[in-house]
């Protein structure tokens, strides 16, 4: 047991530190070979902070653990805008915009009905995988033809590159590159396998693992990002850059991950997705309501992300 949880938190330092020098590397390549911000934010950098959710996901999906694989996506989709996004909102008011309200925010709940859809008839198959990345791709797509208009309103998907990110590559950032997706690979699997042992010692279900520990273990990359964002006083980029994410999860990693493995879709799944939508549609209003997400209604985010984890373990 003892050293399941070492191996547990291993994975997290690997996780956490893979995908940020992912992010860190890929980011100056990009940038060498002259690769729009536009671009590196919606792909480089959004594959970058979404590794460790695909790389547990796929891993699970691999070992015939399609719970966990498809708890984890939905885990972290709701702590990205329960916890995450409440918690950041405490810590100030997040300003929002129209363009989030009425485009980023209606798609990303769109995919999710979808998904819920999908599920609940158990075809979550290559063709729903195949499908989602269509929708992803169509999305980059849009913003890369507007991409003037996409830049200016929709800067807080797009994380702020530091400036040494413009310098020369050297063979340290392609080793760092490298590195970090190693770290990543080994985390996935360090995390599937450690999680599942503790599940079972403790009588708790792979889902409400997945859901839970495992979902909020694959987040700290955003949640560092977040902090980080708003000790500089970037609170303006979080909320979009929340929502960002929870569609590169969803059309991203659980669309390559149906692909490369189908997913069987467990009864526990479905109230998962259910929260999920209805917490992407509260978002939704709380993003239009006086144009910001206040520190009451980061308050209630919080409070629901932390009564669906005690009602997961409870139940």
């Amino acid at each position: 047991m003892v050293s399941n949880i070492a191996f547990f938190l291993l994975s997290i330092f690997l996780l956490w530190f893979g995908a940020d020098w992912i992010v860190e590397s890929a980011s100056k390549i990009a940038r060498k070979y002259k690769v729009s911000d536009l671009v590196i934010g919606l792909t480089i950098v959004a594959a970058g902070t979404s590794a460790p959710e695909f790389l547990v996901t796929a891993t699970a999906a691999f070992k015939g653990m399609s719970d966990i694989s498809l708890s984890n996506v939905v885990g972290s989709n709701i702590f990205n805008l329960g916890f995450i996004l409440g918690l950041m909102a405490l810590i100030k008011p997040l300003p929002t915009n129209r363009s989030l309200a009425m485009r980023d925010a209606p798609l990303l709940l769109a995919t999710t009905a979808l998904i819920l859809g999908l599920a609940y008839f158990d075809k979550l198959d290559r063709s729903a995988g195949i499908m989602l990345l269509v929708i992803l791709g169509g999305y980059i797509g849009y913003l890369m033809i507007h991409s003037k208009r996409a830049a200016r309103n929709l800067s807080g998907v797009i994380p702020e590159v530091d400036d040494s990110a413009t310098g020369e590559v050297s063979s340290k950032d392609w080793l760092k590159l490298l590195v970090g997706f190693i770290g990543i690979a080994l985390g996935g699997e360090f995390m599937v396998d450690s999680a599942s042992e503790i599940a079972r010692h403790f009588g708790v279900s792979n889902w409400v693992i997945g859901v839970t520990i495992v979902a909020a273990g694959t987040s700290l990359p955003e949640l560092v990002t977040c902090l980080a964002a708003s000790m500089k006083g970037r609170n303006e980029m979080l909320l979009g850059n929340l929502i960002g994410s929870d569609f590169f999860n969803f059309a991203g990693v659980l669309g390559l991950t149906c692909v490369l493995r189908p997913l069987d879709v467990t009864p526990e799944a479905l109230p998962g997705l259910a929260v999920l939508v209805g917490m992407v549609g509260l978002v939704l209003v709380f993003i239009r309501t006086g144009w910001k997400v206040s520190r009451l209604e980061g308050a209630i985010l919080v409070a629901l992300s932390l009564g669906r984890w005690a009602h997961d373990f409870m139940g």
